[in-house]
This record gives C-alpha cells, sequence and structure tokens, in this order.
C-alpha cells in the first residue's frame, strides 16, 4: 500500500550501487529536491505512481535506484513529461493495495515496464481509466488477473510474442477496446471473465496454440459475433469450440 510521508520516515533504507544502505526518504529528497508527495511507492520498491515528474528527475531516479536502470528508455524518453504514470515491475498489486489507490489510478495516462520481466502483475492498472494505449514487452508470458480491469479508454494493447497466458477478468469493463489480434503469440490460455463486457470489441484473432478457454471469456462484448472471431488453427475443433462459446453467451 502506498506510503505517506510521514510513514515512510528515514528508517526505510536501499542499498546503492556500492552497496551503501541509503534511506529512501533521502534517495526522494535528493532526487525532487522537492516534497516527497509526488511519488508513492510499494515496500517491494518495484511498483510506483509518478507525478508530474520531469524527465531529469526520472533520470536521477534511475542513477540512485538500481530498478530504475531498467525502465525501458522509448517509454521515458517519448512519453513522461506530465501526467500520471505507472512504472511496474511484474509483482501482484494486492486487491487492497489497489483499492486504496483507486482515485490516483484514475489519473494515469501512462504505463511503463521495466525491462527483463515475465510477468504483467495482477491488478497492475486497474481502474486507470484513462489509460489508453498499452505495449507489453517481449519476455513477458502471463498477464495477471485484473490487470487492466476497469481501463475504460483503453482502445489499443499490443500484445508480445512470448505471451502465454492471459488470467481472469484481464481487461472486464475495457469499453473502447475495438480490435485485439494474439495470432503472432504464444497463448495457451484465456482466463474466466477475461474479456467480460468490453462492449466495443468487434474483432479477435487466436493463435492455434490455445488450449484452454475460460468461462463466460467474451460475455457481454455485444458487438463481437462468431465471424469476426479468427481462430487460425489446424484443428476445425479448436475453431468450433470457440465460436460455440460465443454463440452461448449470446443465445
Amino acid at each position: 500500500m502506498a506510503k505517506s510521508n510521514e510513514e515512510m520516515g528515514d528508517d526505510r533504507e536501499k542499498q546503492d550501487d556500492d552497496g551503501r544502505k541509503v534511506p529512501v526518504a533521502e534517495i526522494y529528497a535528493a532526487v525532487t529536491k522537492r516534497t516527497l508527495h509526488d511519488f508513492f511507492y510499494t515496500d517491494d520498491w518495484r511498483f510506483l505512481f509518478v507525478s508530474n515528474a520531469p524527465l531529469d528527475t526520472l533520470m536521477k531516479m534511475r542513477l540512485l535506484c538500481k530498478d530504475w536502470r531498467r525502465v525501458v528508455d522509448k517509454f521515458v524518453d517519448e512519453k513522461v513529461d506530465s501526467g500520471e504514470m505507472i512504472a511496474h515491475g511484474g509483482n501482484d498489486i494486492s486487491y487492497m493495495e489497489a483499492d486504496a489507490q483507486r482515485e490516483r489510478r484514475s489519473l494515469v495516462t501512462q504505463v511503463v515496464f521495466l525491462l527483463d520481466i515475465t510477468k504483467v502483475g495482477g491488478r497492475t492498472c486497474c481502474w486507470a481509466a484513462h489509460l489508453d494505449v498499452v505495449e507489453i514487452p517481449e519476455g513477458v508470458e502471463s498477464i495477471g488477473d485484473m490487470a487492466f480491469s476497469g481501463c475504460s479508454s483503453l482502445t489499443t494493447v499490443s500484445f508480445p510474442t512470448t505471451l502465454r497466458s492471459i488470467g481472469g477478468f484481464t481487461f472486464v469493463n475495457c469499453y473502447s477496446l475495438e480490435n485485439v489480434d494474439l495470432l503472432h503469440t504464444r497463448l495457451q490460455k484465456i482466463g474466466d471473465h477475461a474479456f467480460y463486457d468490453c462492449s466495443e470489441l468487434k474483432s479477435m484473432t487466436i493463435p492455434d496454440s490455445l488450449q484452454k478457454l475460460g468461462d463466460f471469456v467474451f460475455a457481454n462484448c455485444s458487438n463481437l459475433v462468431p465471424s469476426s472471431i479468427a481462430v487460425h488453427s489446424y484443428y476445425p475443433d479448436k475453431t468450433s469450440e470457440v465460436v460455440a462459446h460465443l454463440r452461448s453467451l449470446q443465445s
């Protein structure tokens, strides 16, 4: 859960590259030269909210904090200049933690993934109502439960070729999502309710590697019809299974 300035204190420490333990509060004070309130973070230091942080501040933070050296450069250079950002390092966020951050999450417009992660953690960006574009980096094999649920402005998601699993309720209530292309991935599993209530979803391509389709994956996807789902498979039964699933939800 995000900590207040008072809760952070000087007793929180992190090792720098020389092994010296540096109080977290000291790091923030040195980097920002302003109030510590500009940043939210979790106990494991792998998830941060960054509020209106100038580019030079982020660059300095990357020098001081080991994890920040792994932030994807192109996202920092091109996108971080104003507004709210989530920096994510692959850990799950608990429901209680995400709920406590709900108001702050509603302001998020960007998400940055640390390099070398293999998982987008559960509830990473849930309730980020102003997030519209997400590019999930290569190397990610799974997307956790509710990772993007409630991202009502999300229009575009780029999936990596390495993707194997999409969790339950992952894109629930993503009302603006129109097209999902998973053809180039190694997807094997789509969890329950993964695209529930994606009311504007019109087309979907699924690779022949798919092995398990959860319950109510496309429930309330009122614009998605069987003919708009392309299941690229050498096995006709695979296509029939997905189409039958969709028809059962719309009957």
